[in-house]
């Protein structure tokens, strides 16, 4: 043998070995399927997902090109312009309120805030507008279709009527798709549908309405989608036209989709590199399991090449079986959560399996299993046979120089496949070195316990000796005791903050000022009919309006927006157009917090009060200039002020309030809000009185967007815990493979102290006090860690307010204490039946 045994002699001895069962390798095996399960799961949806948006680009947007724009329609020359791009197609949406006509005071609601689009005759130019029916056709001007939410809580059916401003419409047929919803964005309420004739006829598209009017654009085949949309723009700079193309028909969605798939990936990889760590314990275990035919083998002439060979052939066997086995879960299992959730998406992907998340996931898989893997197979190959012999007692660490360069390489492509593949790189990048750090700081930890264990004086009570003794004897497993521990404590912290947090802003999404409904398209000359019909139908009630219109951002300072090849960080307010009014008085819910406020009666150049974190964004300041597009006109005003936005009160906050005599001559509504009193009164009878006087209004009640708002964090929530579990359930499979790679040592203490006449109850004695003490170090640590990665999560990710349940946070971090406690006590249980003589002829 001394010429070695080559790859097929290996093989031959590797796979006899391996008939003799799996036993030791079950920890690798589960390890990497979790791991690689969960990547290729959440891979495989969010390719899905944001694949079919991509693809149906023509159809979600309804166009090649999208042209939108607030309060107005296209002037002559934009219509004539758009024509020249190709085929065109006009529609209008707004909110309105639906109702039955001649409908009482009893029986359901008395109406139902709608999004009610008209439509011309080509529309739509991509896809059908599909109807129960079959496809709808062109829509006459007294009749609409709407989709079943809507006749659901009106409680009509095709062939019945409802009311839209001073207008009634047949209801021909309930919509079953409707082709440009995903681009259409979020709304408030069910859709309804009519032509552009029927929608005038309703009155509500007054001067100063809030509506939206967009022009879809079918280009010829070959035609630059994006050089058209940029074109227009530069044609119209001063129109504040808000323009996307076929490739960007749903930014919003898909930057949501991916967002949310790459977090959730980057916690399948963490999940990962938690169970690599379960490997090599798992594959450390195994090895010593084969120590005595490791050396047997040693001593008959076998090289370290042959040892190498032969268990990395053994384990290599199981990692692409556990990798396999995870690649066919994640192939199957997105198509059962699509079948079960594909209700609550925006879209409703066709699963096709695509391959980049499978390549992906392998890769992933294989490089953490050889980054892990390799560490113990190393000292096992290295060392000499005598040397293995005494390793029970005798545990000797360290790599060669080869196995330490071929482990680095493996994770420097770990991260480089992270970085490479990730939609933002430096986010990825943070993800990763918080993972490797709080790692770091784990093993720093163990490697810290063990010296101080072993310098400290030796207690008098024999139990918490044993214990301290344990955590430093030959053998011991402290370091990966401390990290499976310190993980599995730090992600339970991490989960109940985050679960907490989004909680907390479910519940404050309402704040105890906040008002119990929002009115829309008040006229203005009819504010004061208004405020008294509220004070007598709801006395006491706080009643707040305001003027509304929209505007869009031209220039900041010396900076055009237009000229920007990319948007500053966190300038969310320069895309598209925005909410703005005027007002001679410091608006409810801002504090002023540096300028001036004008006087009443100003009568000077336009001024304009600025959010503050908006002029931060901006790098702009009091006294410096503001360009914004208002119906197309463009309003140049110098910063007067800067204001702290209290956003949390959910009323009327805008980001830039002018001054009165900039905006008064404008087209334009009012808003308002409604704070009942003490004796709240029927919102029912309010409603039906508002809409009885004033038709042209739409109500929004607040129940129903907080309804929304909850459904939507709720579900985020849901995606973020369930993905989370698996990185728990990676860190209990450390735990495991920390009490696995430790059993053969444990058995022989217990042993040795069972001879020595120890009962079971004191050896679990001493291991239950060696855990607790280990936890209860480790307390403070995971309490740090899992509340800075929650806080990551909240406040960077998702730009939600950091609020955690400090006591549930606590409560958790107890459990998760009691539980890795009884994992680890669990695990020795079967240690206490080891028969002495068979234990030691095996060691």
């Amino acid at each position: 043998m001394s010429r070695g045994l080559g790859w097929r002699g290996c093989w031959r001895i590797a796979r006899r070995d391996l008939h003799r069962g799996l036993r030791g390798l079950r920890l690798l095996f589960i390890c990497l399927f979790l791991g690689v399960a969960t990547l290729a799961t959440i891979g495989n949806l969010t390719a899905a997902i944001t694949g079919e948006i991509a693809s149906k680009g023509q159809l979600l947007l309804g166009g090649d090109v999208e042209v939108a724009m607030s309060q107005r329609e296209a002037s002559a020359a934009e219509k004539q312009a758009f024509r020249r791009a190709g085929h065109l197609s006009e529609t209008i949406r707004l909110r309105a309120m639906a109702q039955r006509p001649g409908q009482g005071s009893g029986g359901g609601p008395a109406a139902v805030l709608t999004e009610l689009k008209g439509v011309d005759r080509p529309y739509p130019l991509y896809g059908t507008l599909m109807l129960r029916a079959g496809p709808a056709g062109a829509l006459k001007a007294g009749e609409l279709v709407i989709g079943q939410a809507l006749a659901d809580r009106l409680a009509v059916r095709p062939g019945q009527y409802l009311r839209y401003g001073s207008a009634d419409f047949r209801i021909r047929d309930i919509i079953v798709d409707e082709p440009d919803r995903v681009g259409e964005g979020f709304t408030l309420g069910p859709v309804a549908i009519t032509s552009l004739e029927g929608l005038r006829r309703t009155g509500l598209l007054q001067p100063g309405s809030l509506y939206e009017s967009k022009y879809r654009i079918r280009l010829s085949p070959g035609t630059d989608a994006r050089a058209t949309g940029e074109a227009l723009k530069r044609a119209f700079p001063a129109a504040g036209l808000e323009i996307k193309d076929r490739d960007r028909a749903a930014p919003g969605t898909s930057r949501f989709f991916e967002r949310m798939g790459q977090f959730l990936s980057l916690i399948g990889l963490s999940a990962l590199a938690i169970a690599g760590i379960g490997v090599g314990n798992g594959v450390t275990s195994y090895l010593a399991m084969k120590r005595d035919g490791i050396a047997t083998l040693k001593i008959l002439g076998a090289s370290s090449s042959d040892i190498t060979r032969i268990y990395l052939m053994q384990i290599g066997v199981i990692a692409l079986l556990a990798t396999g086995c995870g690649l066919l879960v994640g192939a199957g299992l997105p198509a059962l959560l699509l079948m079960a959730v594909g209700g609550l998406l925006p879209v409703q992907p066709s699963f096709a399996l695509s391959p980049w998340p499978f390549l992906v996931s392998a890769a992933y898989g294989l490089l953490v299993a050889f980054i892990f893997i390799m560490p113990p197979l190393a000292r096992a190959r290295t060392l000499p046979a005598a040397a293995l012999f005494r390793e029970t007692v005798d545990r000797r660490r360290g790599m060669d120089r080869a196995s330490t360069i071929a482990v680095g390489v493996a994770a420097l492509a770990a991260v480089m496949l992270a970085l490479g593949t990730a939609r933002e790189p430096l986010f990825a990048a943070s993800v990763l070195g918080a993972i490797g750090a709080a790692l770091a700081i784990l093993l720093g930890i163990g490697l810290i316990v063990r010296r101080i264990a072993r310098r400290m004086r030796r207690p008098r009570t024999p139990l918490l000796r044993l214990a301290i003794a344990n955590l430093h004897r030959p053998g011991a497993q402290t370091s990966a005791l401390v990290v499976a521990l310190g993980l599995g404590l730090t992600l339970f912290v991490t989960l109940a903050a985050i679960q907490s947090s989004l909680s907390a802003e479910i519940r404050n999404t309402v704040p105890r000022t906040a008002p119990d409904q929002f009115v829309l398209d008040i006229p203005v000359d009819q504010r004061p009919s208004f405020q008294n019909l509220v004070a007598r139908h709801a006395p006491g009630a706080e009643v707040n309006i305001v003027p509304t219109l929209r505007g869009t951002i031209i220039a900041y300072g010396a900076t055009r927006v237009a000229d920007l090849e990319e948007l500053p960080k966190d300038a969310w307010f320069l895309r598209g157009e925005r909410g703005v009014t005027y007002s001679d008085s410091l608006p409810e819910g801002s504090d002023l917090v540096e300028g001036q406020w004008w006087p009443r009666d100003y009568s000077g150049p336009p001024l304009v009060s600025l959010d503050r974190e908006a002029a931060k964004v901006m790098g702009v300041g009091v006294g410096d200039r503001l360009l914004v597009s208002v119906l197309g006109r463009e309003i140049e005003a110098r910063i007067a002020s800067l204001r702290q936005v209290n956003w949390e009160t959910m009323g009327f906050n805008y980001i830039m309030v002018f001054s009165p005599n900039s905006l008064r001559g404008a087209p334009h509504s009012l808003a308002a809000t409604i704070t009942a009193g003490a004796s709240k009164p029927s919102e029912a009878g309010l409603t039906r009185a508002l809409l009885s006087a004033f038709p042209s209004i739409s109500i929004i009640e607040v129940g129903e967007v907080v309804g929304q708002v909850t459904l939507l964090l709720g579900q985020m929530a849901t995606a973020i815990i369930l993905a989370g579990s698996v990185a728990i359930l990676a860190g209990i499979a450390v735990l495991i493979g920390a009490i696995a790679a430790s059993r053969q040592t444990r058995a022989y203490d217990s042993v040795i102290l069972k001879t020595l006449g120890a009962t079971r109850w004191q050896i679990l004695g001493s291991q239950a006090i060696e855990y607790a003490l280990l936890a209860a170090i480790l307390a403070f640590v995971a309490l740090a860690l899992g509340l800075g990665a929650a806080w990551f999560v909240i406040v960077r990710i998702f730009e939600f307010t950091w609020s955690p349940d400090w006591m549930l946070v606590a409560g958790t971090l107890t459990a998760g204490g009691v539980l890795t406690l009884a994992i680890g006590l669990l695990g020795s249980i079967p240690l206490m039946s080891v028969r002495p003589a068979r234990a030691l002829r095996s060691l």
